[in-house]
């Protein structure tokens, strides 16, 4: 296996992180070692490595062949992916002021090492050399994806350009790797130092014990004891939208939310933004794409913009016309009850839940006693296993990074390691908001067989000590959709780690994750995991009924919270280099396209960090969309075939989606499942929207 890592490496301190893991199953990140520290030196000692394996390859005077370029280039780097996959973790979940100052001197550097990597002339021209020779022809199909992905990859980064547009790139990478680490330490600054603290008890109307627990419990961490804190993260936010009878209090708790990174001063994001997106502008000239946006989809199943936002606004009419029933239905409820006042956003999920109980019998505080996070998890694992024959064993033998994270082994029905699954639910100063999976390290085979390392990472908020975590229905969803990618991750099997896991295109990605959530609500999930916290006793079958009953509730306004986003982010990037203003942009663009006035943005454009973080999903948050397409049509073939647990299906999609990485093309993986392409009609009919005329 290639290595030009030295020995002992250039610093005792770079030691933990750069040699190869330790420990059960082939490895496992050194976290108990770790020491902020340790990364410069670390990243010093790794990149060295890294660009003596690269010219490694390039100095090689045999010809270019599959194995002495794409597979040596897989095989490159192996130590500066270790530093880079604890480096991310530290960055998401452990980011001190100690740790932010490190990341603003890496990240340029992790930018520069890239483009010295794509950009580099001989190397580029070995594997062009083996994707345009005729021997290609005799590689398995798996060996020329990697290939056609390797040159694919070279190309888009700028493999092709003149020197100065090299250079220029090189250029524009690095201050954009600045400019994200900045957003993102903005974010969590206002995430972390905009509170609701609440000092009266009566102040408390409406919300459950389980949330006032919650707030207590946080009020004490933040020292002020007998109080109640709302802190300015979605999982404690939402929540009391939902409950709070202090309209006040809803609004100034939806305010500190939402205007988050939008705050006049050094760390408003919206400078930033304006800069991103000119800078993004022409890099996409300089690459030969008309926009960012038409770069950033080349490769994906839309292929191009005009096709997501096709998508998009065929959802979105119908969408905004139930937005409007909504809100007709919970003026009546306010009015019925004399509150006086006239739907605003802060008002949406307050008078939303009032709807639900009138038209289903269905309260969210009646859900919340049976959705225990453990209990949850439990039925996730649960799940995982009647469908893909998976077990889940905690252990104790891995090191972690915090006392909150567990970690389970993973094994086959065969009883053959499968991975290890580490689990980090709460939230915690330093750690950013929302939920996200991560992978530490790809499944691969081509030397020997890998195994991965998948986590999953929540944000809910620790009760009392002894007492259970009670989450909303929408954050069980949430905890499933998360699994969903880890499975993705879990049943990999392919050969090369640079086309493992979730290694696939962003559109495609979502697809095993919001499927997943569709065994949350299934009676066998929750006749054995939703178990009352007090009582034991399982939801009753009534109550699952009522769940069952409302599942295309309130979709107008899910569908276009989320929709405005993903239009505003595809708007953005395909206005090309005119100069943005973010917050004039954003009030106009949503304004042109009849934007309900009770509600926001899912993501506002000065917290948008899907887009503005990294380049992650820019000119991509539309993919959610495109995936639930593909996922409604997915689900209607497990309905067809009579189930959620039918193992066929189940089998079919694991053969096909879950365990092909980025191996074929997904549209023909996704039409090898299905026996055909997924059309708009399904999507339609799962939140009870109009199905179009034609549309299949």
């Amino acid at each position: 296996m290639m290595s030009n890592l030295a020995a002992p490496t250039s610093s005792p301190t770079a030691e933990p992180l750069v040699v190869e893991w330790q420990g059960p199953q082939g490895g496992v990140p050194p976290f108990d070692q770790v020491q902020v520290a340790q990364f410069k030196p670390a990243f010093a000692a790794s990149m060295a490595a890294y660009r003596a394996d690269i010219q490694t390859i390039v100095d090689d005077l045999d010809a270019p062949t599959f194995e002495n370029t794409i597979a040596a280039l897989e095989r490159a780097g192996r130590a500066f992916d270790r530093v880079q996959s604890v480096y991310n973790v530290w960055s998401s979940t452990m980011s001190t002021p100690e740790f932010q100052a490190v990341e603003q001197e890496i990240e340029p550097k992790l930018a520069a090492i890239r483009d010295e990597v794509f950009q580099n002339e001989k190397l580029f021209r070995r594997i062009a050399a083996v994707y345009e020779s005729p021997e290609k022809a005799r590689l398995t199909p798996e060996q020329q994806r990697l290939v056609w992905f390797d040159y694919t990859n070279f190309v888009r980064a700028g493999a092709k350009l003149d020197a100065a547009g090299k250079t220029r790139v090189a250029a524009i990478n690095q201050r954009l790797a600045t400019l994200y680490t900045t957003f993102s330490q903005n974010l969590l600054a206002d995430e972390e130092g905009y509170a609701t603290v609440i000092t009266n008890a009566a102040d408390l109307a409406g919300l459950p014990d389980s949330f006032r627990a919650a707030a207590a419990a946080e009020a004490e961490r933040r020292g002020l004891k007998g109080q109640w804190v709302v802190a300015n993260t979605r999982s404690s936010a939402e929540p009391f939208l939902t409950y709070s009878a202090r309209r006040e209090l809803r609004e100034q708790v939806w305010r500190n939310f939402i205007n988050r990174g939008d705050h006049a001063g050094p760390r408003d994001n919206k400078p930033l933004i304006t800069e991103i997106l000119q800078l993004r502008a022409e890099r996409a000239k300089l690459l030969g794409y008309p926009t960012h946006a038409h770069w950033r989809l080349e490769n994906t199943m839309a292929k191009t913009p005009e096709h997501a936002m096709e998508l998009i606004e065929a959802v979105w009419k119908p969408a905004v016309a139930r937005v409007r029933e909504e809100v007709a239905d919970m003026q009546q409820i306010a009015d019925a009850e004399g509150a006086g006042v006239k739907i605003e956003p802060w008002d949406y999920r307050y008078y939303a839940e009032k709807v639900r109980k009138a038209k289903y019998d269905l309260d969210e505080n009646e859900l919340k006693p049976y959705l225990q996070l453990e209990k949850l998890r439990e039925g996730m694992f649960w799940a995982a296993g009647q469908l893909y024959g998976f077990t889940f064993t905690q252990v104790t033998n891995v090191p972690v990074y915090h006392p909150d994270v567990r970690v389970w082994e993973v094994k086959n029905t065969d009883g053959r390691h499968v991975a290890y699954f580490y689990f980090d639910p709460y939230a915690r100063p330093g750690k950013r908001s929302g939920a996200w999976m991560n992978a530490y390290r790809n499944q691969e085979k081509f030397d020997r067989d890998i195994t991965t390392l998948v986590s999953n990472n929540s944000n809910f908020i620790k009760g009392a000590p002894g007492e259970p975590v009670l989450v909303s229905w929408d954050d069980a969803k949430t905890l499933f959709h998360e699994f969903g990618h880890a499975l993705h991750g879990l049943c990999s099997d392919v050969n090369y780690p640079s086309l493992s896991g979730t290694s696939v295109p962003r559109d495609y990605v979502e697809l095993p994750s919001q499927i997943n959530e569709r065994w949350l609500p299934t009676p066998e999930v929750l006749s054995r995991f939703a178990l009352h916290y007090q009582t034991g006793q399982p939801m009753p079958a009534a109550l699952v009924e009522r769940v069952k009953q409302a599942a295309k509730f309130n979709q107008g306004f899910a569908t276009t919270e989320f929709l405005a986003s993903a239009l505003i982010d595809m708007k953005l990037h395909l206005a090309g280099d005119r100069p943005i203003d973010p917050a004039a942009f954003e009030r106009e663009e949503l304004a042109k396209a009849g934007m309900p006035h009770e509600i926001v943005m899912r993501h506002r454009i000065p917290q948008f960090a899907h887009i503005f973080a990294d380049e992650g999903y820019s000119a991509g948050y539309y993919s959610y969309l495109w995936a639930d397409t593909l996922t409604a049509d997915a689900a209607e073939a497990f309905r067809e075939a009579g189930g959620f647990y039918d193992k066929a299906v189940a089998a079919k999609f694991r053969a096909n989606v879950l365990s092909k990485g980025n191996t074929e093309d997904p549209t023909e993986a996704y039409r090898a499942f299905r026996g055909r392409d997924a059309g708009i009609a399904a999507l339609m009919r799962d939140r009870g929207f109009p199905v179009p005329a034609g549309a299949k």
